[in-house]
């Protein structure tokens, strides 16, 4: 690959991470919204995905067309990918928010780079370095902070517990998206993920596995009404389709260490959403948890290089590996 068309591959994979994050900060508040005047957060969850998938389903047939057989040996990752990091993910961050502030919900999701790489140390005998070490304190301190478990604002055991399932499935879908396997094109594999994920919660809330309620009442944003077919297609259009194609389209031309860490700007995005919409202010001490949690994510990066499969063509560098050495892809 030449310099011209890797600094081209960079810079549009940022611009693609911006958008992803940008986007995905915006469910939190329309979630929490619909979430407010009845829906559950499976319906939310499911409804966000259907309509996603429906948007994006014509783009991925046109992409596909002539490659339909290949698409048969990538049909385990995309039932994984719809499993976890889509409905899993999606589902335990909506029951986060609907029991807790949306920041607060975020913050915690986002110490998914830490899972990641206590996972590549596990599986993959990646050692943590001091830089990991130090952002694991300093994320921990930061998190104790958001939380202000003394400041009297109301906190939910089984909120903080949806959130750090939801943070898993964010890290499942850091490492998955940075894959970029032959003949699947990103805007294919969201439109399956969200397909697949979509169907299986319909089939969980048609059986009453989860909790499965809708309403058409209208939904207040700061003292304005919004009809809720509007929230559903923001949902579905922009914090489903938009954000997870262009997410993983990002990954793949950055990497997942890269594009993990410019994605911790959904934090950002949504605690500027929340405000706006939701009248969630966040607490200085929450403000400043939230500055550590980010530095403590931060120095991890800096601190292990090789801790997440970048690029594909890296990932082909970085996994020759000595003939007793077991693979590692």
């Amino acid at each position: 690959m030449t310099d011209d068309r890797r600094t081209g591959r960079s810079v549009s994979g940022l611009g693609l991470a911006v958008v992803s994050a940008s986007s995905f900060g915006l469910s939190g508040p329309l979630g929490r919204g619909v979430m407010d005047v009845g829906w559950s957060a499976a319906a939310a969850v499911t409804v966000r995905m259907l309509v996603a998938a429906a948007v994006l389903a014509p783009i991925a047939v046109v992409q596909m067309r002539g490659r339909w057989r290949g698409l048969r040996r990538h049909l385990p990752l995309i039932g994984v990918y719809a499993a976890i990091p889509v409905a899993g993910c999606q589902l335990a961050f909506f029951n986060a928010v609907a029991r807790m502030p949306v920041g607060v919900a975020l913050l915690i999701e986002y110490t998914a780079p830490l899972a990641v790489v206590g996972w590549l140390w596990l599986r993959h005998r990646q050692r943590p370095g001091r830089g990991t070490v130090v952002g694991a304190l300093v994320g921990t301190a930061g998190l104790m902070l958001v939380l202000d478990l003394t400041a009297g604002t109301p906190t939910s055991p089984v909120g903080v517990a949806w959130a750090f399932a939801a943070m898993l499935g964010a890290a499942f879908y850091f490492v998955l998206s940075s894959r970029e396997p032959e003949g699947l094109p990103p805007t294919a594999l969201a439109a399956g993920a969200l397909l697949v994920g979509g169907v299986l919660l319909l089939i969980a809330g048609a059986t009453g596995l989860v909790p499965f309620t809708v309403t058409t009442a209208p939904v207040a944003f700061v003292g304005n009404t919004v009809p809720w077919w509007l929230l559903v297609a923001g949902l579905g259009i922009v914090t489903a389709g938009v954000a997870y194609a262009s997410g993983i389209a990002a990954t793949r031309r950055l990497g997942a260490r890269l594009a993990s860490f410019v994605a911790l700007s959904e934090v950002l995005a949504a605690v500027v959403f929340a405000w706006l919409l939701l009248g969630e202010v966040p607490s200085l001490t929450q403000l400043v948890g939230g500055v550590l949690i980010l530095a403590g994510v931060v120095a991890v990066r800096l601190g292990e290089p090789t801790a997440v499969v970048g690029t594909a063509e890296a990932a082909r560098v970085t996994v020759v590996r000595p003939p007793a050495g077991p693979a590692r892809r």
